[in-house]
């Protein structure tokens, strides 16, 4: 049983790796809402630059900053950006809550945290 760095079990569905068990079921969530047309364009792991790379001279002096959402569908014409959580403590979760805000700053697209909580509601 392979871990990630946070210790979650990463696990194949549908041939596809994901970063955890709640990711996973999440995405056979959503698979599901979309072949019933609740929701469309499903796509996961979908990176928006937060702040690009920096030059000087065109020397690179900063990387860029991004962020990658688990998931993006559209639900009755709206967007919608997901971030499955099974924890909200440490410093990763830290590290997400500064891109969760940067995501509202710059593109003005609020990412919803999902929790086990969430997905049986």
């Amino acid at each position: 049983m392979r871990k990630n760095k946070n210790g979650n079990v990463i696990t194949e569905v549908d041939g596809i790796k994901f970063d955890s068990k709640l990711e996973a079921k999440r995405w056979q969530q959503l698979k599901v809402l979309e072949s019933t047309g609740q929701i469309g364009n499903l796509r996961r792991q979908v990176k928006y630059v937060l702040i690009p790379a920096q030059r000087i001279d065109g020397k690179l002096i900063e990387h860029e900053c991004s962020y990658k959402a688990d998931f993006c569908y559209y639900r009755r014409g709206e967007l919608v950006v997901e971030d499955v959580k099974g924890y909200r403590r440490g410093a990763t979760y830290n590290i997400f809550v500064i891109k969760r805000k940067l995501m509202l700053e710059k593109h003005g697209i609020q990412v919803h945290e999902i929790t086990e909580k969430d997905m049986w509601k």
